[in-house]
């Protein structure tokens, strides 16, 4: 079997990562692509996968911690086991809010991934709002998975006005001058820079299969779960988010007006008809990620 095109899909909490990837399973489904798709979670949750596609074959779901760590030692097996069933043309790998991505390249150039994917290029999604405020310049998991970007993709353009994309551009190009920054609305964007070529060779170049991941946890992130009574209100719901003070919130349940979906990021907290019907597990749950001491 020959190798294929992988692309690592990382961002910080709330960055709209599970929005881009799946409307690049809707163009792989409409150009007849065959697209395999790993989506990991900080904590045990299942809201990722449900949202993509709960029906397809070619997605699986890492959770139960980070892929740059925690679960690193699965990644290979689960990736291996995904191509063979699959039998996919590329590759999509969407990490934590937390993950380190230049960490889980390093696992791309060794067996048994390295004998299945190529061209591995890492694709980092950034808020344009939290950007642009300065809330994310000076954290620390932001500014390495910046620093390990291919492709640099501005997300949530739709909240900031003209002064404050420019704002949040400047802001990347200070801390990375040599980067193409592209941007995206609701995951709206030329798919095809997310699968960026490699005419000189530049990223198998960089390939080292001795290449040491430095240690590091996330020990400065919690996740803690809300549980929410059917009929529950959305104003109810926003309030008992909003108390938690968390950095990303992200659950369903069953409203007053049918299904719901909670998606949160800061202060800012949506609540919205869900797109479709969860697994009656993941009803009444809405998870938070906090940072902790």
């Amino acid at each position: 079997m020959s190798r294929i095109p992988a692309v690592i899909v990382s961002g910080y909490l709330g960055s709209g990562k599970t929005t881009l990837v799946g409307r690049m399973l809707e163009s792989a489904r409409a150009e007849g692509v065959r697209l395999a798709i790993l989506s990991n979670e900080f904590g045990d949750t299942g809201i990722d996968r449900a949202l993509l596609d709960a029906g397809e074959d070619g997605i699986v779901e890492l959770d139960g911690g980070c892929v740059c760590c925690r679960l690193s030692d699965a990644l290979g097996e689960t990736v291996e086991r995904l191509i063979e069933r699959a039998r996919p043309d590329r590759l999509v790998v969407e990490t934590s809010g937390v993950a380190l991505p230049g960490e889980i390249l390093i696992q791309f150039w060794r067996p048994p991934i390295s004998a299945l994917v190529r061209d591995a290029a890492v694709v980092v999604l950034v808020d344009a709002a939290r950007l642009a405020s300065g809330e994310l310049v000076d954290d620390e998991t932001f500014l390495e998975q910046v620093e390990a970007a291919d492709v640099l993709v501005l997300t949530k353009v739709d909240l900031v006005d003209a002064a404050g994309e420019a704002r949040a551009r400047d802001r990347l190009a200070a801390l990375v001058p040599d980067r193409d920054v592209n941007r995206a609305t609701y995951g709206d964007i030329d798919l095809s820079a997310l699968f960026p070529p490699d005419p000189d060779g530049a990223r198998a170049a960089r390939e080292d299969p001795d290449a040491v991941a430095h240690e590091h946890t996330h020990e400065q992130f919690g996740t803690d779960e809300l549980v929410i009574a059917d009929g529950a209100s959305d104003e109810e719901v926003l309030a008992a988010v909003r108390a938690t003070d968390c950095l990303r919130a992200k659950g369903f349940f069953r409203g007053a007006h049918g299904m719901r979906l909670v998606q949160g990021v800061g202060a800012r907290v949506e609540i919205t008809e869900a797109p479709l019907e969860p697994p009656a597990a993941l009803v009444g749950r809405v998870v938070v990620i906090r940072k902790v001491g």
